[in-house]
């Protein structure tokens, strides 16, 4: 298994770099046969499992930002920890499901944990690397992410090959031993970052009234639908819409996945700060909306044409994905004050599980359906979304003065002291 470049880095954000690799590396053979283990196995229904999928997706959406305050009440590792051991805990118990309302129940509760383990990892990132290098440690933490899941799925395909039953819970209960192997690298690897007091750190109630902050993960999560095109969106767009083989759906996936190894960490550079990270914002949103205008294209092309236009309408759109994620990053960091890293990372989150939830819908109902109309309207939709990031980031440093980053920042310094300080890096 090979590991990403981490030369640059502080010893402690290499060992999350290695965690995270353990981590996603299940999660990848969880993805490649979750959906098949649900319905050949397990004996569920496809609408159960997406009706699960989707209640699920309610409850971590809405835990995401109070779970954040948790983290940093309890300090990132410990939080970190007690949610991957949840996750453990719940992928063991997916190897006991028989029916649906169980289901549903394991479904909701690894979602809480999910969202909670992203809150603490967003913290974690803030505490150990350096305010400089924090979008970069999340670039390569992204970059790990690829590989890790690529491996997994890759050798997930053992599984799927042999298909029977105690394969397939062998394949979970790996999974659920990545959770604890992970769980052991941060408890036992890294520095103890210290809790924020109730007492002296902001109010668990201060990402839920930044009101630019809230709009800018609105924006965000409206931005983070490429996720779904990259996955569903497009694969069904070729193979339904168009003449081209279906073969050039591998092709389009590996393309994703190749570019984001190779050029995250590169693509990232520059939106450390505000100003960067709001630029890279809006230029996520042109790229997205020039994919879409592409693909727009490929409803009355054909042949070759229609090969080239694809594969480029790809490239335009990773390109894009990685300036959306990078300039995410920036500006969640960076409007985050001290002492509220955990509960504002995890109102970050809330934008991309508003994403997945609102994509399905948006990219199948509306771009595939519609055709070329469809994918124009959706074009607009990632236009709008990403020119008004730097809009709200101006909103949002101006009212600093005056809003609860100010009154967290007052709280953050002095009584907090070096805690605060620590946290804001």
């Amino acid at each position: 298994m090979s590991s990403p470049p981490s030369s640059g880095l502080p010893p402690q954000v290499r060992r999350l770099v290695a965690a995270t690799l353990v981590n996603t590396f299940g999660n990848g053979v969880y993805a490649a046969v979750g959906a098949l283990y649900l319905t050949r196995i397990a004996g569920l229904s496809v609408a159960e499992v997406g009706l699960g999928l989707t209640i699920a997706g309610l409850a971590g959406l809405l835990v995401s930002t109070p779970l954040g305050v948790v983290a940093d009440r309890l300090g990132p590792n410990r939080a970190y920890v007690a949610f991957l051991l949840l996750q453990a805990v719940t992928m063991t118990a997916l190897t006991q499901v028989l029916a649906f309302p169980l289901y549903v129940a394991v479904a909701a509760v690894t979602a809480v944990a999910d969202a909670g383990q992203r809150g603490a990892k967003g913290a974690l990132i803030a505490g150990l690397a350096p305010s400089d290098q924090r979008v970069r440690t999340r670039a390569m933490l992204r970059v790990t992410t690829n590989i890790g899941m690529g491996v997994g799925m890759g050798l997930a395909g053992i599984v799927l090959a042999v298909d029977r039953r105690e394969v397939y819970l062998i394949a979970l209960l790996t999974n659920a031993a990545t959770f604890l192997l992970t769980a052991a690298i941060v408890q036992w690897g890294m520095p103890r970052l210290p809790a924020v007091p109730s007492a002296t750190g902001p109010s668990g109630f201060t990402a839920l009234k930044d009101r630019p902050f809230l709009v800018f993960v609105g924006l965000d999560g409206l931005l983070s639908m490429h996720n779904a095109m990259a996955r569903i969106a497009i694969p069904l767009w070729v193979a339904t819409a168009t003449d081209a083989p279906a073969w050039l759906i591998s092709v389009l996936l590996v393309t994703n996945s190749v570019a984001v190894i190779l050029l995250q960490i590169r693509v990232a550079r520059g939106t450390e700060q505000l100003a960067g990270a709001a630029r890279a914002g809006r230029r996520a949103g042109l790229l997205l909306a020039l994919a879409c205008g592409v693909l727009a294209v490929t409803d009355v092309t054909s042949g070759a044409v229609t090969i080239a236009l694809l594969v480029t309408a790809a490239v335009v759109h990773v390109l894009g994905e990685m300036l959306q994620s990078a300039g995410g990053w920036g500006i969640s960091f960076e409007l985050a004050p001290p002492g509220a890293q955990g509960q504002y990372q995890g109102a970050y989150a809330m934008g991309h599980q508003f994403g997945d939830l609102l994509a399905p819908f948006v990219l199948t109902v509306v771009a595939v359906s519609w055709g070329w109309p469809g994918w124009l309207l959706t074009a607009t939709i990632f236009l709008l979304a990403g020119a008004f990031v730097p809009v709200v980031v101006r909103w949002s440093q101006r009212s600093d003065s005056d809003g609860p980053q100010q009154v967290a920042k007052l709280a953050g310094s002095g009584e907090a002291g070096p805690v605060a300080a620590d946290r804001a890096g």
